[in-house]
């Protein structure tokens, strides 16, 4: 009589993807932080601080103009520099 029967693996398989979840982390990590040090912020490159779009998120929240005016100005902003909308209207 064999008393020694197979379990299965056991629970040492649960390591193998343990190890590959650190190698992606790992990885992320080196790239993210090679682009910071090049002076590349990870963030959208669409994105200018200056740009009329965003200059003008800053007056909408800082409460210089109101949602009405916002929303007017943003669809001329929009039209002029090609910020592009889907069909159901939401910006891409």
């Amino acid at each position: 009589m064999n008393t020694l029967a197979y379990a299965g693996p056991g629970p040492w398989v649960l390591f193998f993807p343990l190890v590959w979840a650190a190698a992606v982390v790992g990885i992320v990590t080196v790239a993210r932080r090679a682009g910071r040090r090049r002076g590349r912020p990870w963030r959208d490159p669409g994105l200018d601080e200056r740009s009329p779009i965003a200059l003008l998120g800053h007056r909408f929240a800082a409460g210089e103009i109101d949602e009405d005016e916002y929303w007017r100005r943003l669809t001329v902003l929009e039209e002029q520099f090609g910020r592009a909308a889907d069909p159901k209207g939401r910006r891409t």
